[in-house]
């Protein structure tokens, strides 16, 4: 078992492209990458606890490799918004990929240098890649959240921009 860590804005809207694949065995949302310790949601939404929101996806790389977890992270975000992701905005909603260990840094520099060479995009590729420290899972209601809330989660997802971005820059 591995674990990769992503952070591609709410991290409501990065569980749902990774489920129900085989070896992935969960995901769970919660934060990463900041400087508080156990920071709750309404810390870190204030983007003052330097963590963004991410979901950490155990997996079995023998069943489904990193390399094939990076080809559908990509295609969630935009890349190229150093601000935040769609309607969320602050550095708590930035992307980033949190690499577990060395293989997976090299696969992940070297897919985002692909994206970059591949001219997609006309503005400079600004998620980040960086080693993964602590993560902190988010309160219970975070968990699932577009199960056990899917007209709000759809609600908020259509108000996002973020399918639309999806439809017009990846597909």
């Amino acid at each position: 078992m591995q674990y990769a860590t992503f952070a591609g804005g709410c991290f409501w809207c990065m569980v749902t492209p990774f489920e129900e694949l085989p070896g992935i065995h969960s995901i769970i949302s919660g934060y990463m990458g900041g400087h508080q310790e156990n920071p709750t949601y309404e810390q870190v939404k204030t983007g003052e606890t330097g963590h963004a929101e991410v979901v950490q996806i155990a997996f079995d790389p023998q069943l489904f490799p990193y390399e094939r977890l990076l080809e559908l992270y990509w295609p969630q975000i935009d890349p190229t918004d150093e601000g935040g992701q769609f309607q969320d905005r602050g550095s708590q909603y930035r992307t980033a990929i949190f690499y577990h260990n060395e293989e997976q840094q090299a696969l992940a520099l070297a897919s985002k240098q692909e994206l970059e060479s591949s001219g997609r995009f006309d503005k400079p590729i600004v998620t980040e890649i960086r080693a993964a420290d602590t993560f902190y899972v988010a309160e219970e209601y975070h968990q699932n959240f577009h199960k056990k809330n899917p007209k709000h989660y759809k609600e908020d997802r259509a108000q996002s921009g973020r399918d639309e971005f999806i439809e017009q820059k990846w597909k």
